[in-house]
């Protein structure tokens, strides 16, 4: 008998550094719901969540930061050149990862959900997965992107790669191998070819637009885009935020492997764009472009509300929004939505900080809402 009845679950997993995120999102595009259970560790051992006391007392308190956090690089530095410690830490984090999975699945209504984890082979699961994908790529692009984008030292790398079961290991248990060793473009054909052929007739969704309204220059509504419509994406950047030299197809072929985008049409023009992220329940908006024709009071709170309906339907819960200079000073605007001006350092819960300075950068405000009181994953 199935566990999550209705449910069709995709299990993706592959060793360090071969994209397994990408092509996660690439699966939310076409409307699965995404979990990644090893940022659902990363919480679960946050200061006041269950796995916190537990690493401390068989690890030692040495591991804590000056943020009286658990540093996760020195926890990482032990146990993975120590297979018992890891095993040993293993047993305190992933029972506390099945279980939040299990809540957020319940919770869901999407019928595609895709479970990403790295130990997915080798935990409890792997039994309740529908299709096994893999995703592969070469030990010298593994290793290039470690050191290169994820800024590990040759060393640390190199023994991250080695700790890890070997790639053909997993390969055999899979129902989808997806080889990420070249473009995006290619990448996502791969993906879009195995969603066609391997998940259930019916789950795959249309592309959602919101609901019509009707204002001063006729009709407007806001459309989820995907990687389909990267031209018309690359057009607006280069039309409502030009650069030197512009934005290209391929630039934008890549953020989707990070983001989502939405679209503001009036009476079928595309003049605003919004560029968000969905990671550990937490919406991240990055990107927030208006045509200098729409007064920001009456058309940006249509891309705002989509946005945080749509966030909503992924379980957020909270949203951040990066906004630029030229549109944070409209106090009233980001007031009558809910939201107030914040430092990351003030957001209290660790993983909403976290999130905000991963993502803060100059010339941008941060504006912070709580979507939801209840914490889906509390205290996880």
């Amino acid at each position: 008998m199935k566990k999550w009845e209705g449910k069709f679950i995709i299990g993706l997993t592959d060793n360090i550094g071969t994209g397994k995120s990408v092509v996660r999102r690439m699966l939310e595009h076409l409307g699965a719901y995404g979990i990644d259970a090893d940022a659902l560790a990363h919480r679960a051992m946050a200061k006041g969540a269950p796995a916190f006391e537990p690493i401390l007392e068989t690890f030692g308190h040495y591991l804590l930061g000056q943020d009286g956090e658990i540093d996760r690089k020195k926890l990482a530095n032990l146990v993975f050149a120590d297979p018992d410690a890891l095993t040993r830490l293993e047993a305190i984090v992933h029972p506390m990862v099945e279980q939040a999975v299990d809540l957020i699945i319940r919770r869901s209504t999407q019928k595609v959900v895709i479970i990403e984890a790295i130990k997915l082979l080798e935990s409890k699961l792997v039994d309740y997965c529908d299709n096994i994908w893999v995703v592969y790529t070469h030990p010298e692009i593994q290793l290039h992107r470690l050191v290169n984008v994820r800024g590990m030292g040759e060393k640390e790398a190199r023994q991250r790669i080695t700790n890890q079961i070997p790639q053909e290991n997993r390969l055999a248990r899979a129902t989808v191998v997806i080889k990420n060793v070249s473009t995006f473009e290619d990448t996502w054909r791969q993906v879009t070819t195995a969603w066609q052929r391997h998940v259930p007739v019916g789950d795959a969704r249309p592309i959602p637009v919101s609901q019509p309204v009707r204002l001063s220059l006729g009709e407007v509504n806001v459309q989820r885009t995907s990687p389909r419509q990267a031209d018309e994406i690359k057009d607006v950047f280069n039309t409502l935020s030009p650069s030197k030299p512009p934005v290209t197809r391929d630039e934008i072929m890549a953020a989707f492997g990070e983001k989502a985008f939405m679209l503001l049409k009036v009476k079928n023009t595309t003049m605003g764009l919004l560029g968000w992220q969905v990671e550990n329940l937490v919406s991240r908006t990055t990107d927030i472009l208006l045509d200098p024709a729409l007064p920001p009071a009456q058309y940006l709170p249509i891309m705002i509300r989509e946005m945080e309906r749509a966030s909503g339907n992924l379980q957020c819960e909270v949203s951040l929004i990066f906004v630029p200079d030229s549109l944070a000073k409209h106090d009233a605007l980001w007031s009558n939505l809910g939201y107030e001006q914040r430092t990351p350092a003030t957001l209290g819960t660790h993983i909403w900080q976290e999130a905000a300075e991963e993502t803060m950068h100059a010339n941008t405000s941060l504006f912070f809402k709580q979507l939801r009181q209840d914490r889906v994953l509390r205290p996880i």
